[in-house]
Formats: C-alpha cells, structure tokens, sequence
C-alpha cells in the first residue's frame, strides 16, 4: 500500500512539474510591451464564444461577452437586490403577474427603438420554443401582456419567486424583433445587434472577436474603443502573450506561472472565488456500472479533492458536496467545504457491488476550458486506479466538448465545471430534475423529485430555503452529480488597467478603467 501511494504522489509531483513551460519567457524584469494610453482592451479566454443566439447555449464565457452587447431588464446587484437596467420599474403584482415599464429612448445598434414588443418576442421565443437550451429556464412564463410601448406584465404558469433571478441572467437579454424578422436568424448569427455599450464589428471564429463602442448608448459612454476577445487554448501562449504586452487580461492563469508573473514588471495576478463547481456527472440509468450507487460512492470516496486543491490548483479552490454554494439562495453551507475521502472504503464498495477484481469505465474531460482541467481528469483517473477502477480518458477541445454535451452523448463519466448566474438554487439543481435528467444523469429520486418541484414555485421563501436544503442532501448521497470542489478564477492583469473579477466571471468591459 505504502508504494502505491508513493506511486500515486510521484504522479501528481510529475504533473504539477509538467504545468509550467516558456522557462526562458518572463523572466524578473521583463516587461509587456507598454501601451498605457491604447482604448483598446485585450481579454484572452480559453475558449471562443459558443453562439450569438443567447437562448441557444449555456456557457458562462459566452455570457460573459454578451453581457457587453445585450441588456437585461435588470441586474443582479447582490446585496444591493435587483438594479434596473432596461426596465425603469417594476412590480410583483401576485403570485403569477410581474408589471414592468421600460426605459424609454434605448435604441438598438442598427437605430430602432427597443419596445415592449421586443421584450414579447425574446422572453416568448425561449419560453415556448424546447429546443432551444435555454427554454427549461423561462419555460416558467406563460405569457407577456404588451400594454403601450414602453409598459408589460409578465405572467407565468405558476407562482414565480425566482423570476427576477431568471431575467438577470442568459437568456433575458433583449433582442431586436422586426430585425430578425425581416432578416432572419442566419443574419443576425452573422451581424448580431442588441442594445449595450458595445456592438459588433468582427469574428474570426477560434481566433477573436471584436466589439466597438456603440456611440447611441442610452447609458454612461462606453468606456472602450475597441474590444477584442482573443481565443487562446493553450496556457502557455496566454501567459506569454500577457507577459508580452499582447493581452490586458489573461483567465485561467496556471498556479505553476504564479511566481513567474509576480516577478515580471508590468502585470499582476488577480484572485477570486467563482460560482462554478467543478464535478464529475455520472449515468445512474442504464447497464454501465455507474448505474449502482455502490459505484458512484465508491468513486467519490476514492477522489482525494483536497490533494487536487492543495497540489494541481495551489489552493484555489474549495472542496465541496454541494453545487449550491454560499451566497445563493438555497444554499446548504453544512455540505460546502466538506468532503469524504476513505481509499479502502471504497474498495469494499467495489467488493460489494461485484466489482473485487476491479472494473472499467470511461471519463471525458475538456482541455482547456477550466484551470488544469486535463491534469485534474489524469489524476483522477491515477487515484481511481488504486482502488481498482481502470479509466479510459477522452479529452476533446471544448468546442467538441460542448457539441457532445449538448447530444448528451457521454459514457459512464464526464468531467465539467458549472457556474450559476441566477445565484439562486434552482437553476443549480435544474439539470437533476426528471426530464432535465434524461439521457445525461437519468437521475430519478421521486423525494428530490418533490423538492425541487415544489421550491420551484413556493412563495414562502423561508420553506422554500430548507426545501432546497434538503435535495441538496440527497444528492449529495445519491451521488448523480459527484461534486469536488468550487473553483477559484485566476487572472493576470496588465498593471495599465484596474479590474476587479466577479464573482459570476462576467467581463461587463465598462467596469474594467485605465489607470
């Protein structure tokens, strides 16, 4: 046992060793290329904007671009509540009638007015149309009772309490209806128009995009002249193209290029707690040997999330058996920070479920997507061998990744990380009700069941706490959704720009200034 735990730790040394490359690069005293005064603002991502269609994808980056581009009826100011943004107003009517008025004079980029009309076709396009991605988000709304131009009532199936949430976040952002009207959606897929402080100017798909300032704004002036979004997979070109002046903000910076950007002139590394839980979801349907539960505990207890946080991400992280962490409605804090790790445990779980000479199934990872998402999967899979479980790893570039995704087209194991932008427990625990659950989890607890269908519409906010306190529980020992720790962004900052990162990893462009 002794030498299999050494074997083990030798392999994650070697992986942690592996991280950093470019020793030449960046070293003390280098600086970036100086452009102090440039109104151009550079942001590398990891990955490239998923669609312009912001009913028809739900990727945390993607929103973070967009958030430039299209407006919200309001904004989730965190404890200040909800903030307005397109609407000026708006009221809770009863149970099922939300009444909102418009600002007046916000112009579209191609000039047109936005209207009440134009508020009918977004929210009613996602909320009846299921194919589309986002609709198990707005399918709640019923209806938008169009009063003058300017004034609406939402009205949904059922009693609400969350709708606010749901109208701050991806899918609510306001779309110009006679333009995709008359255009159609192939057009506006090629010449997106909404109604924020930046517009589009260029996309040259998994390489950059390109926004400008919007000069008829109806809010402050943007800030920007140009915004680029740059595509850049690979840590080490980010982290070089930060060092070099290339980028202004770089994400997912590598624990293992902290120091060497510490110590370079001219950028600084920034820290900050996310929304995203990093998971592995398993299929509890079916004939694969996930379908046990005996398995899927055994593969919790076999994962050593803590070592995972203390050597691959250097601490930034937070373990966890929950997805709905503090700061969220809903949120179970007795299950945040905690995490079960018992190797020989899980061995008698394998023994137990028919597995004593070991077993065999398969795991797909993104690469590149998420902080050291290929090296976490990799150790994984090594720790799930000491206790018999052989690991067929698949890693695919995230378009591939998100494509497969969206066919729920997984095997046993797939490896993500979520975020939750409605900062409330209902969209975190969205994917394991019934029908949601379908050939992804086919997760099928007729208790969790009641929960989450009830918290969804009670009105009491207090019972409406404890009943997704309580699901939490359950999943946590169901184990649909093997939760591993909250995932703490790692940026690096030119020093020419202030930035604060947010929680919910948007970049609203607007809020990052020249010194």
């Amino acid at each position: 046992m002794k030498k299999k735990l050494s074997a083990l730790f030798l392999i994650l040394t070697l992986l942690v060793a592996g991280c950093s490359d470019g020793e030449k690069e960046g070293a003390k005293g280098d600086k970036p290329v100086e452009s102090s005064e440039s109104k151009t603002l550079v942001i590398a991502n990891g990955t490239d904007l998923s669609s312009f269609d912001i009913h028809n994808h739900n990727t945390t980056s993607t929103e973070a671009v967009h958030v430039n581009m299209f407006n919200y009826l309001v904004k989730n100011g965190g404890e200040e509540g909800f903030l307005p943004d397109l609407a000026e107003s708006w009221e809770n009517v009863d149970e099922k009638t939300w009444s909102f008025k418009l600002k007046e004079g916000v112009k579209f980029h191609n000039g047109e007015e936005l209207t009440a009309d134009d508020v009918k076709f977004t929210l009613e396009r996602v909320a009846k149309d299921d194919t589309l991605l986002e609709h198990g988000s707005y399918k709640q709304i019923q209806e938008v009772v169009v009063k003058g131009d300017y004034e609406f009532d939402i009205v949904t199936e059922n009693s609400e309490p969350a709708l606010l949430n749901r109208l701050s976040r991806i899918g609510s952002g306001i779309l110009p209806k006679d333009y995709i009207e008359s255009e159609g959606w192939e057009v506006f897929m090629e010449a997106p128009i909404g109604s924020g402080p930046y517009k589009f100017k260029e996309w040259k798909k998994d390489d950059r995009l390109t926004l400008e300032a919007y000069a008829d704004y109806f809010g402050e002036p943007a800030k920007w002249e140009e915004v680029v979004f740059r595509s850049i997979p690979e840590d080490s070109t980010r982290v070089s193209e930060l060092l070099t002046g290339g980028v202004d903000i770089a994400v997912n910076i590598p624990p293992t290029d902290l120091e060497r950007i510490d110590a370079t002139d001219g950028v600084s590394i920034m820290k900050s707690p996310t929304q995203r839980v990093m998971m592995l979801v398993a299929r509890t349907g079916g004939e694969g040997p996930t379908a046990d539960p005996l398995v899927r505990e055994a593969i919790d207890l076999a994962i050593d999330k803590q070592a995972i946080v203390d050597s691959l991400l250097e601490g930034a992280g937070k373990v966890t058996r929950t997805r709905v962490t503090p700061g969220n409605v809903g949120a179970n804090e007795d299950l945040f920070g905690k995490t079960l790790y018992d190797p020989e445990k899980a061995k008698e779980l394998l023994a137990q479920a028919g597995y004593a000479d070991g077993l065999e199934l398969s795991l797909s990872s993104p690469n590149g997507r998420y902080l050291k998402d290929k090296e976490t999967a990799e150790l994984m899979a090594a720790m799930l061998q000491e206790v018999g479980i052989k690991v067929n790893l698949e890693f695919l570039e995230w378009s591939s990744f998100n494509a497969k995704y969206q066919e729920k087209g997984f095997g046993d194991l797939f490896f993500i990380g979520y975020g939750n932008s409605m900062f409330d427990a209902s969209l975190a625990l969205d994917r394991l009700k019934k029908d949601k659950a379908v050939g992804e989890t086919d997760y099928d607890n007729p208790e969790t069941e009641v929960l989450l269908q009830t918290a969804e519409s009670n009105m009491n906010l207090e019972e409406r706490n404890e009943q997704y306190k309580q699901a939490q529980e359950l999943i946590a020992e169901d184990r649909p959704q093997i939760y591993l720790y909250q995932l703490e962004s790692i940026y690096g900052v030119n020093d020419r720009v202030s930035f604060e990162p947010r929680l919910d990893e948007m970049f609203y462009v607007d809020n990052i200034t020249l010194k």
